[in-house]
C-alpha cells in the first residue's frame, strides 16, 4: 500500500521490501537504473526528522510556469537552518495537470562559484532505490535517506533533469536567490558555465528534512513580507533566516528547524489576483504548515494584502475569523500558534484611513484576545515612532510596505524565542 502523499510524517517512502511491488505501478521508473537505498547510520534513539527548509508553492498560471519544462536541468540552492549527516529531499507536483518525470537528481555541497558543485560531495537521490521517479499530478513525494552532511545555515545545490513536457510547472515564484537552467542532463556538471540560463523561482521543491535530534520545526505562515520581498537577493536576509541566525546561537537542545512558508502577494481569506501570489492561507495550511516535518509551532503572520488589495475586507471580523481556524485547526493537531500584529504600511499606494482602521482592529485582538498562544508585536517593531502609522525609515525598502534588510533583522531580533517552543 502507497503511503499517503500529503502526510510528511511518514519515515521514508516506502521500505525496500515493496521496491518491486511499487515498480509495477509506473511510480519508480527505470528499473535499469535502480540503486540500493541509502539508509542513515546508526542514530541515538533521540533523533528523528525535522524540515530544515521548505517553501510554498503557487499555481501555474502564466509564462515559464504554465509553459513548464521539456529536456531541461535545474540547479537550485538550498539554504537550510539547521545541518546534519542525513537529509531528505521532498519534491512536489501538487500544481501538476499530468504526472511529472524526474530522470535524475542529486544533491551536492556548493563548489567555488555560485552554481558550481563540490563534486566530491555528489551523491544521487533515490526514491524507493530508484534514480528516475514519476510524481503523480497532484502528489508530493520524499526521497530515500541521503548520506550527505551540511552544516547549520549552510547550503546544499540540488539539480533535477526533466525530460518532459512537464505541463504546468509547481513553483514558488521569488526565491530570493538565483536558479541555473540547461538543456540536456547536466546533473552531475561541476560548473555553473554549464547552466546558461538563469532563474529567480523554485521549481517543483517543496521542502528538505534532515536528521537530527533538535526541538522539532517551526512553519512560518506568511506573504510578501515573510517571503522577504525587498530583501537582498542570494543574502538569505528574509525575517525568519536572522531568526534562524539567533536560534542556532542557542543550545542545541533549544533549536528547531526553520520553514518558510511565505508567499508575496498571499492572503487569509481569497486567493489572490496576481500570479504567483498562491492560494488562501487557509486553503493552503495544511500543506505548507500542519504536515511540515516534525512540526511543533506554527507562526502566523497574514493579513495586510486582505486589508490593501482589491477586493479589500473591511470587515476586521472576517479576518479575525480566519486567524481563530488557523488557531483551532493546529490546536485539533497539538500544535502551538504564535501571531504577529500587522505592520504599518501609510504611505504604500493602497492605504487609506478605512483600511488602517481594519488593521488597528485585527491587531488589538491579536494583542489582546488571549486566543494565540503567543504574540509578537511586529507592528511596534518597525513602525515610525515619529509616525506611527509609517514604517520607520531606515528599515523602509522605500515602498511604505515592505522592509529592507536592517527591518528584517528588526523583526528576527523581536521575537522571543522561548515562544516558538512548546
Amino acid at each position: 500500500m502507497l503511503p499517503t502523499f500529503r502526510d510528511r510524517r511518514w519515515a521514508t517512502v516506502v521500505a525496500t521490501a515493496a521496491t518491486a511491488a511499487l515498480a509495477g505501478t509506473g511510480l519508480f521508473a527505470g528499473a535499469s537504473a535502480q540503486a540500493e537505498p541509502t539508509s542513515g547510520p546508526a542514530v541515538a534513539a533521540t533523533t528523528t526528522w525535522v524540515g530544515t527548509w521548505a517553501t510554498a508553492v503557487a499555481v501555474p498560471e502564466s509564462g515559464q510556469a504554465l509553459a513548464g519544462f521539456t529536456d531541461t536541468t535545474l540547479r537550485q540552492r538550498i539554504h537550510v537552518s539547521v545541518g546534519g549527516d542525513v537529509v531528505r529531499l521532498r519534491l512536489t507536483n501538487v500544481y501538476g495537470k499530468a504526472p511529472l518525470v524526474v530522470q535524475s537528481t542529486t544533491l551536492a555541497r556548493p563548489g567555488a562559484q555560485p552554481g558550481d558543485i563540490d563534486v566530491a560531495t555528489l551523491t544521487p537521490v533515490t526514491f524507493a532505490g530508484a534514480t528516475s521517479v514519476r510524481l503523480p499530478a497532484g502528489a508530493e513525494l520524499v526521497s530515500d535517506p541521503v548520506r550527505l552532511s551540511v552544516p547549520d545555515d549552510g547550503d546544499l545545490i540540488a539539480s533535477m533533469y526533466l525530460p518532459g513536457p512537464t505541463g504546468p510547472a509547481t513553483y514558488h515564484g521569488g526565491a530570493r536567490t538565483t536558479g541555473w537552467v540547461a538543456t540536456g542532463d547536466r546533473t552531475h556538471a561541476e560548473a555553473a558555465t554549464d547552466f546558461p540560463g538563469r532563474t529567480g523561482s523554485f521549481w517543483f521543491l517543496d521542502g528538505l528534512d534532515v536528521q537530527t535530534d533538535v526541538d522539532g520545526s517551526v512553519a512560518f505562515v506568511g506573504d510578501s513580507i515573510t517571503d522577504g520581498s525587498g530583501s537582498t537577493t542570494g543574502a538569505d536576509h528574509r525575517w525568519p533566516d536572522y531568526l534562524a541566525d539567533r536560534m542556532l546561537a542557542e543550545p542545541r537542545p533549544h533549536r528547531f528547524g526553520v520553514l518558510n512558508a511565505g508567499i508575496g502577494g498571499n492572503r487569509m481569506l481569497l486567493d489572490a489576483r496576481s500570479p504567483g501570489y498562491g492560494v488562501n492561507a487557509l486553503a493552503r495550511l495544511e500543506r505548507d504548515a500542519l504536515t511540515q516535518t516534525g512540526v511543533k509551532t506554527v507562526f502566523l503572520f497574514e493579513g495586510v494584502n486582505d486589508i490593501q488589495q482589491d477586493p479589500s475586507e473591511y470587515d476586521a471580523t472576517q479576518i479575525i475569523a480566519a486567524y481563530r481556524q488557523v488557531v483551532q485547526r493546529a490546536h485539533d493537531r497539538g500544535l502551538r500558534v504564535v501571531g504577529a500584529t500587522i505592520t504599518p504600511f501609510q504611505g504604500w499606494s493602497a492605504w487609506t484611513p478605512e483600511r488602517e482602521a481594519v488593521r488597528a482592529s485585527v491587531n488589538q485582538w491579536i494583542r489582546t484576545s488571549g486566543e494565540l498562544d503567543a504574540v509578537v508585536d511586529f507592528d511596534a517593531a518597525l513602525r515610525d515612532p515619529a509616525q506611527p502609522l509609517r514604517l520607520l525609515p531606515e528599515y523602509d525598502s522605500g515602498d511604505h510596505l515592505h522592509p529592507k534588510d536592517p527591518g528584517y533583522a528588526a523583526m528576527a531580533a523581536a521575537v522571543d524565542l522561548k515562544l516558538l517552543r512548546p
